[in-house]
């Protein structure tokens, strides 16, 4: 068994789509009209047979109640691997993004928070 498929709620998914394609550099794989909404698969740049990143709309009150507490607690919903943290914090920063924590060292990782503009807090982790 292995992961293939991966969600985040995201309040506008055009405005999430720029975001983590243009910004954070995921490519595109499928975007597929559902209903009112789409169908929004982003894969890793190189690795385009690799885990999907669904950008979900939150419109359903729990998905929307749930994103909400999450960001108000201060807590990340997923976890992005990067090969140096300093570095793509220095790249993010330059595009605009607004950390809610600065590259800091915890154990065996180094990791930083930011706000990926759709209602979410995302961690970048360097092992």
């Amino acid at each position: 068994m292995r992961i293939i498929v991966t969600s985040i709620f995201v309040q506008d998914q055009a405005k999430a789509l720029d975001f983590y394609s243009k910004t954070l550099g995921f490519v595109k794989k499928h975007d597929v009209p559902a209903g009112e909404f789409r169908w929004i698969a982003l894969v890793t740049p190189g690795d385009e047979e690799g885990t999907e990143l669904i950008l979900e709309p939150n419109n359903h009150p729990a998905a929307n109640a749930y994103q909400k507490k999450l960001f108000e607690d201060g807590i990340p919903v997923t976890m992005f691997g990067v090969g140096d943290v300093h570095k793509e914090y220095d790249r993010l920063i330059k595009h605009g993004v607004k950390f809610t924590l600065e590259p800091v060292k915890m154990g065996e990782v180094t990791m930083a928070i930011f706000d990926d503009t759709c209602g979410n807090l995302i961690q970048i982790v360097q092992k």
